[in-house]
């Protein structure tokens, strides 16, 4: 599987993962520009959720959640921004959070979510 695949694939468990534990889904890949892209938009209860995805086949070089970088949390927080200064609904809360998965051989064998994630 290509990089691109396993990330798609990724995407799609997390998303499948937010609905079972009662997330409604309002955007997939929501891109602020070439650099800043949601992964996931969703609301539970009255926070509005940015959710980062990572997916790996292995955990040689750190966890799925290890990638996710300073750097990235920045780009993501810019374009959490930009989202909600054009968002027609207005939320109260709104919070970072990073869903890490491993998968054997294209079945998840750990899901690791953070909620709230700062800078």
């Amino acid at each position: 599987m290509t990089n691109k695949i396993i990330g798609k694939v990724g995407e799609d468990i997390a998303k499948n993962f937010l609905i079972k534990k009662g997330y409604k889904i309002l955007e997939m890949n929501y891109r602020f520009s070439r650099v800043a892209e949601i992964d996931i938009i969703a609301t539970k209860k009255d926070i509005l959720h940015f959710v980062e995805v990572k997916t790996r086949t292995q955990n040689f070089f750190g966890s799925p959640i290890e990638a996710v970088t300073p750097t990235k949390l920045k780009h993501i927080y810019s374009c959490a921004i930009e989202y909600i200064s054009k968002s027609k609904e207005k939320f109260k809360k709104y919070q970072i959070d990073v869903i890490g998965i491993v998968l054997n051989k294209e079945e998840v064998s750990k899901i690791d979510f953070i909620e709230d994630i700062s800078l």
